[in-house]
């Protein structure tokens, strides 16, 4: 059973920044699909941004691109994602899952089968 752990949440002043982390429990992120998804209370599960399996491809929301920035690195199994700018509407619950998927990735949180326990990002002054 694939397991994930999200770190990195925390309380930020607006238009600062986060990094989180998304640790998995794999022999190799090569074969799965990694996404960051967030929460806010009333609101839906809503994506934010992804990276493939195989060759490392990244989808971001619009809204988002720019200010936030997913990497990954391979020795550590580590999906990271890179905050800037924050404002008080980034405020949620932070969540990556994963998929077992070589190439490509999706954005939509119906398509993933293992999910992290979620980390909390509150941007407010």
């Amino acid at each position: 059973q694939l397991q994930l752990v999200e770190s990195g949440g925390d309380l930020v002043q607006p238009g600062g920044s986060l990094r989180l982390s998304c640790a998995a429990s794999v022999f190799t992120l090569d074969n799965y699909a990694i996404g960051w998804f967030r929460q806010s209370p009333g609101k839906g599960r809503e994506g934010v941004s992804c990276i493939s399996g195989r060759d490392g491809s990244t989808n971001y929301v619009d809204s988002m691109r720019g200010r936030f920035t997913i990497t990954r690195d391979s020795a550590k199994k580590t999906v990271y994602l890179r905050m800037n700018s924050l404002k008080p509407e980034d405020t949620a619950v932070y969540y990556c899952a994963a998929r077992r998927q070589i190439l490509g990735c999706s954005m939509s949180p119906v398509v993933y089968d293992y999910w992290g326990q979620g980390t909390q990002v509150t941007v407010s002054s």
